[in-house]
């Protein structure tokens, strides 16, 4: 079920690099942030099992600025052998964004409502907050999120009152928007189309969407190691937020 409520995080960097996966070769990217980098960053402030974010809209902050820059990258994939570095580097132009800053809105998708849950992970009580927008307060994540590659590692924050999308309209065409995977585990790219920056901003609330709040992973059983290590992990988390 989703939620109405929405949350609303600042991300900004020096650089971004959201590739296009029709151009195989040297990367080019989007104009501006997919649905699914933006699934992403939610996941590194904050991740739990039992709920998926729905991303709602992207709006984008600062004019879209393109610039070249030459990347190592290697020519192979990593294996169960080690990589060789040197055999297998190669240089490569790539097409990045520059000086870019977002506002993702965002809601949690739970498949059973609990309301409980949700005051504790997005809870806007100004006595008791919940984990979510404290975490964005505190600057505290799970793995440092970062904008299209690693390297743009991403700074996040709250959002000024003072920030507004820019004023313009960019067609981009199509888009890939996520990952689906089916009961079986098998990966699908989702794409959607005809899609538009519209006075900055980006609207998400597609089919697409919908579709991806059934997306379903391979889950570990309840008695694997894998499921205590997360149990374990979430238990830690919760004894942590009630200090």
């Amino acid at each position: 079920m989703l939620n109405d409520r929405i949350v609303r995080v600042k991300v900004k960097c020096d650089f971004a690099c959201f590739t296009r996966p029709d151009l195989k070769v040297e990367r080019m990217t989007y104009p501006c942030m997919t649905p699914s980098a933006a699934r992403g960053i939610l996941d590194s402030i904050l991740w739990k099992p039992e709920f998926q974010w729905y991303v709602r809209r992207i709006l984008i902050l600062n004019p879209i600025r393109f610039c070249t820059i030459k990347r190592n990258e290697i020519n192979s994939k990593q294996g169960r052998s080690p990589i060789i570095i040197e055999e297998k580097r190669a240089q490569r132009n790539s097409v990045v964004l520059r000086n870019v800053a977002y506002i993702i809105e965002a809601s949690i998708y739970m498949k059973q409502s609990d309301k409980a849950k949700l005051e504790k992970y997005v809870g806007m009580n100004v006595k008791h907050e919940g984990m979510f927008p404290r975490r964005v307060k505190k600057g505290q994540c799970w793995r440092r999120p970062y904008l299209g590659v690693r390297e743009f590692s991403a700074e996040f924050m709250e959002p000024d009152e003072t920030d507004e999308p820019i004023k313009e309209t960019i067609p981009i065409g199509s888009m890939l928007f996520d990952i689906f995977y089916d009961q079986n585990g098998k990966p699908e790219p989702l794409f959607f189309h005809d899609v538009a920056i519209r006075n900055g901003v980006l609207n998400c609330e597609v089919p697409e969407n919908d579709k991806m709040m059934q997306s379903s992973h391979f889950q570990p059983a309840i008695d694997s190691e894998v499921s205590s290590a997360i149990y374990e992990f979430n238990q830690q988390e919760e004894k942590e937020a009630a200090l």
